[in-house]
């Protein structure tokens, strides 16, 4: 990915859709025809580096009108690309090169391309596949919380069928205009990037300097008559006033203040994460006119389950819904049986979309496993537990690694985020497990709360203490004005959160 097929409709637009907008970035709009001449620029300049084809290049994902361009033409020119988060550190970048075998580390700005050396370590990437640029041309990362990111190959037949299966579930065409919240280099830009740029449509790029502010992107909402949303809470809670302290960067103004109505949109996207019922409420108020989906997926499988929602009636817990046409879906127990019928165990998939596996061979052991029931499928173990009810309509329950025991009774940690973000006064809430000598672990909780409610620790434990059970009552509580820190991809930093409070305790 990007197949030869998204690079010939791209040649097409350049052809027959020249003045149309393709690209809007820091007030600039870019058209197809331009878009068609810097690839066809760097193209050349690619051709002049005389760059070895059974080698990747890595090119960081600086979401720009120019690094697109590069990216495309660096597809036309026959290569994989492993484009990676432009905040990666030298030294993880170093690292993720050296696996991947790139020849070279490239940049593009206005005054042309630049091409950086690799420091070769032919050791980094023992275990660790070759790439097929005929196979896949694009290689994704995982975000890396847990160390290292993950190197994950995403194949023009996967996105194929994931950019066939976008157009006609939310009914895209060329007439539409996406808002680009998340980074370049997430999964996310599959369809908020290429299968738009596919179809001959509009693209919004919101620069990662300004991604809080709401300001900015209330006005490039309004401004360019955005169609389609997609992003995780944070995004509406910036573009419904409902983050405290929303405005912009500087803390000017109140953008996206209570009341704000973006009346073009017609479809809106919610993932990463659930939607807090308060600011579900506020999303349906702000985007009157739009369709609601809530999407479940990862970067290894891209999107697997939809489920369309009304604001207004869908209170707490939304669903992640049932799987998309030509996806399979297994829950196992613990003894790693496969349930039938109703239940709450593993969750287990197989996509259209799916990677083939990691770069590092032994990271898919045990990840992609063959099916449990005997199929022919690969299927990837995402994790999650998630149970399914009688109408097989899915909910996510946690994850396994969210799972910890306190005083021997198994807890989950994000079950207890939902009760605290359910409080009315709660604009947010992240849990975390922190190590316990006596009880295993203890659980931390760190809370925003909504301006001007005042609410304090002590009647948000007592609230946990109605709501919950004895050994789930968070042992600590930090209450205050302050968002949650957030990971590159908009997701609550709870790494950093644990750090934090242990760095504290300690000190």
């Amino acid at each position: 990915m990007p197949s030869l097929r998204l690079l010939d409709t791209l040649a097409d637009h350049v052809l027959h859709r020249p003045q149309s907008v393709a690209l809007v970035q820091a007030g600039r709009g870019v058209t197809y025809r331009r878009l068609g001449e810097l690839t066809e620029h760097l193209t050349d300049a690619l051709t002049d580096l005389a760059l070895p084809h059974d080698q990747p290049l890595c090119i960081p994902a600086h979401k720009t009108p120019e690094t697109i361009a590069l990216l495309i033409g660096a597809f036309r020119s026959g290569h994989s690309v492993l484009a990676p988060s432009p905040e990666l550190g030298a030294e993880a970048l170093d690292t993720l090169c050296a696996q991947a075998r790139c020849s070279r580390i490239l940049t593009v700005d206005e005054n042309g391309l630049r091409a950086g050396a690799v420091a070769p370590d032919a050791s980094a990437a023992e275990g660790f596949a070759r790439v097929d640029p005929a196979e896949a041309r694009l290689l994704l990362t995982t975000s890396g919380s847990t160390g290292t990111p993950k190197i994950v190959p995403v194949t023009a037949a996967a996105f194929d069928n994931f950019a066939q299966w976008a157009a006609d579930c939310f009914h895209l065409t060329a007439a539409d205009t996406a808002l680009s919240y998340a980074p370049l280099n997430f999964d996310l830009s599959l369809l908020d990037v290429w299968t738009f740029l596919g179809l001959g449509a509009r693209v919004v790029l919101v620069e990662r300097s300004r991604s809080t502010d709401a300001r900015h992107l209330r006005e490039l909402v309004e401004e360019h008559e955005v169609t389609f949303v997609q992003g995780v809470p944070l995004l509406y809670r910036l573009l419904t006033g409902a983050e405290a302290g929303a405005g912009s960067d500087t803390g000017a103004g109140t953008a996206g203040a209570p009341g704000t109505v973006y009346g073009q949109a017609r479809t809106v996207v919610f993932t990463g994460e659930a939607m807090p019922p308060e600011l579900l409420r506020q999303t349906g108020k702000a985007f009157p006119s739009a369709r609601f989906h809530n999407v479940f997926g990862c970067t290894e499988t891209n999107d697997s389950f939809l489920h369309e929602l009304d604001p207004a009636t869908a209170g707490a817990g939304v669903p992640i819904g049932r799987p998309l046409p030509g996806v399979r879906a297994l829950l196992l127990d613990d003894e790693g049986r496969v349930i039938e019928g109703p239940g709450t165990g593993e969750l287990l998939v197989t996509t259209p979309f799916q990677t083939t596996g990691y770069l590092e061979r032994a990271r898919s052991q045990g990840v992609f496993v063959p099916a449990p029931d005997g199929g022919n499928e690969v299927f990837y173990r995402t994790g999650d537990v998630v149970t399914r009810d009688a109408d097989g309509l899915h909910r996510l329950e946690g994850r396994t690694d969210f799972q910890v025991k306190i005083r021997g009774v198994r807890t989950n940690v994000q079950e207890v985020e939902n009760v605290l973000a359910a409080h009315p006064d709660v604009a947010e809430a992240a849990v975390v497990a922190l190590p316990d000598p006596e009880a295993g672990y203890r659980l931390h909780a760190q809370v925003t709360r909504r301006p001007g409610s005042g609410l304090g620790s002590l009647p948000l434990r007592s609230y946990s203490a109605k709501n919950l059970p004895r050994h789930a009552i968070p042992s600590s509580v930090a209450v205050g004005d302050t968002p949650l820190p957030r990971t590159s991809t908009g997701k609550p930093d709870r790494n950093l959160i644990k750090q934090n409070r242990l760095k504290g305790k300690a000190a």
